[in-house]
């Protein structure tokens, strides 16, 4: 039985072969490839390679070599039809059968891939002819370069309908050809037939091999719809393709990356400034086919968004669509740009730099699942605090593949339990409990028992530091108004803990942009800034118990004042680094007065470490009990 070429094409294109291969070798992704031991002969070490973009395997060892169809063939035992079948069935696609009706199509789609191509010629004259002068311009303005134009091939349909329709007749194409490609209709109403395209810049749109499939046009005078798609015809199917894939595919194997932008101006721009991979799904919200498409260029498409409320939408779309379908290792991410911008006007505005450096902190999906979840959503009382947690654990129910299911219940839990605190049952206590949690003292003692101070193990400078710099961070965001009044202050703070420095900053910059953000703002936004493990840890119930200052229902002069202690103790540990610092150059010098000085040194760092009261409540000279949570 023969097959279309197109038909085997559809087939390797729904079918990731690393998904395919993974069910019978273990896949180890390698950059853009994956490897693993070869199934087709006993080897110790991996010499087997899969490359989704390539579409294709290879061992190096024996030299299997096939795409998905192949590996079919070769592992199972099957002929090629049978394999053909297999996979169709897979890939929910009906198996042709070879009529006259299906030779005769499949022929009628050949020549007509020559029609798009004259078409396509048509257009890029009309584009450089007197009649297109304006476009032309259009092109310019928007900072197009001729070779750039000449690269996409953009063209002109002029204002002269059934100038295209004439212009083809001439060349022995007739009128049903031309409303097989979509390049005529006849209107509703029964009149003469019209071109389809008119007084519009057109973008031809192409398949993975590079033949024109349909067009985009871009209105030049006033027109209902100012961007305008072939509508579907045999080449053309919009929710699969994505506009730039030919070009796209060999840039994103170089680079590792594809960006995904919202319109074909924006995919142009962004090659012409440097980033070729640039993709866009043809104004319609992204497709599973699409998404899969994607994932055959790189494992973490970025989405690059309008930085307005239809941007986020569209984010917050693509984040449903693509939930059900991750899968290890392939997920995907989004960049959101400046409300009012685009990437052209972005990167004519701001440049190629300043988009490197948006893309390269493109948020995850996690993130973007987050802020859709709680975006607007009210939190103030118990039962809309439940309602979240219930709409975000069914938000994540419908990933298919039950670890990463998992893992995105977990991580939903951290980040809802670093804005709410822990549940009841979490808490190790009965609701409303107020004294040490159950089974430990007062000090963490097991059984209730508190354990002499002296018999405890004594912590670590190390803890001991970062025990005080999360109680600073703890007093900051459960009291924001302490954090505007001090902002300044605690920007020149140097926090040791790693991890916390970027937190800190975090803070005084959100603070700086919004004073009047409360408690639950902070915390929302550093979760969607991704510190959901450390406002975890900062917030958790132990630290209260080493600083009941920093609890959010704590006194105002008692939050300050145990603010400025802490502030003061992390500044002496500064200063002390520095003299230490100064210290050390002393002793280096090896001679008397700068042994004399250094003994100084250190008698002063000694009287000063014996005063110091340390926040722990295991440390220092003064001991005092610590206040139950």
């Amino acid at each position: 039985m023969a097959f279309s070429p197109d038909f085997l094409e559809e087939i390797r294109a729904r079918i990731t072969l690393s998904s395919l291969v993974g069910r019978r070798v273990k896949l180890l992704r390698r950059g853009r490839e994956h490897s693993g031991l070869c199934p087709f002969h006993n080897e110790k070490s991996p010499s087997f390679t899969v490359a989704d973009d390539k579409g294709f395997f290879h061992c190096f060892g024996c030299g299997a070599h096939g795409d998905s169809i192949g590996f079919v063939m070769q592992s199972e035992g099957l002929s090629f039809p049978e394999a053909v079948e297999r996979l169709a069935g897979e890939a929910g696609l009906e198996v042709p059968r070879q009529t006259p009706e299906e030779e005769a199509r499949a022929e009628q789609r050949s020549s007509l891939f020559d029609v798009m191509e004259q078409a396509a010629a048509w257009y890029e004259a009309n584009l450089a002819a007197p009649g297109g002068q304006e476009a032309g311009a259009y092109l310019r303005g928007r900072g197009l370069l001729p070779q750039t134009t000449a690269a996409f091939r953009l063209g002109f349909a002029p204002n002269r309908r059934g100038a295209l329709r004439q212009a083809l007749n001439g060349k022995g194409i007739d009128d049903e050809a031309l409303i097989a490609v979509g390049l005529l209709k006849r209107p509703e109403d029964g009149g003469a037939l019209r071109d389809y395209f008119f007084n519009r810049i057109t973008f031809p749109i192409r398949d993975r091999r590079g033949r024109i499939i349909g067009f985009g046009g871009r209105a030049m005078g006033e027109s209902k719809a100012k961007y305008l798609n072939s509508p579907e015809t045999l080449l053309f199917h919009k929710g699969r393709v994505l506009f730039n894939l030919d070009k796209a595919r060999k840039a994103a194997h170089d680079t590792g990356e594809v960006v995904v932008a919202e319109g074909y101006m924006d995919v142009i721009a962004l090659a012409q400034e440097g980033f070729p991979a640039a993709v866009a799904p043809l104004g319609t919200a992204i497709t599973e086919d699409q998404i899969s498409e994607l994932w055959r260029l790189a494992p973490e498409p970025v989405l690059c968004l309008d930085g307005d409320s239809a941007g986020r939408r569209a984010a917050y779309r693509a984040a449903e669509r693509v939930l059900p379908l991750l899968q290890p290792g392939m997920s995907m991410k989004f960049a959101f740009l400046p409300d009012g911008e685009d990437p052209d006007s972005f990167l004519r505005g701001e440049g190629p730099q300043e988009m490197r450096r948006l893309l390269n902190g493109a948020r995850p999906l996690v993130d973007v699942l987050w802020a859709k979840e709680t975006e607007g959503r009210p939190s103030d009382t118990p039962e809309r605090r439940a309602a979240l947690r219930s709409a975000v654990r069914t938000a994540v129910g419908v990933i298919r593949d039950p670890e990463l299911r998992q893992d995105y219940r977990s991580e939903m839990d951290q980040r809802y339990t670093a804005v709410f605190g822990p549940r009841p049952s979490q808490r190790g206590g009965q609701s409303g409990f107020s004294g040490p949690r159950a089974g430990h003292g007062a000090w963490g003692g097991s059984r209730g028992k508190a354990q002499p101070a002296m018999l405890r193990p004594r912590r670590k400078p190390e803890q001991l530091r970062r025990r005080q710099e999360q109680i600073l961070l703890a007093v900051l965001i459960n009291h924001p108004d302490l954090l505007a009044e001090s902002a300044e202050s605690i920007a020149t703070l140097e926090l040791s803990t790693p991890g916390l420095e970027g937190f800190r900053q975090a803070l005084v910059d959100l603070i700086s942009q919004d004073p009047g953000l409360d408690s639950e703002g902070l915390k929302c936004h550093l979760c969607d800034e991704g510190y959901s493990r450390d406002l975890a840890a900062v917030l958790d119930r132990d630290m209260y118990v080493h600083g009941k200052f920093a609890r959010p229902d704590a006194a105002k002069d008692a939050a300050r004042g145990g603010l400025e202690h802490v502030m003061a103790l992390i500044r002496e540990r500064q200063a002390t680094r520095a003299t230490q610092d100064v210290a050390r150059e002393w002793a280096a010098e090896m001679n008397e007065d700068g042994l004399a000085r250094l003994a100084a040194t250190q008698k002063l760092n000694h009287e000063e470490e014996k005063r110091r009261t340390a926040l722990d409540g295991d440390e220092g000279s003064e001991r005092r009990e610590p206040n139950p949570v």
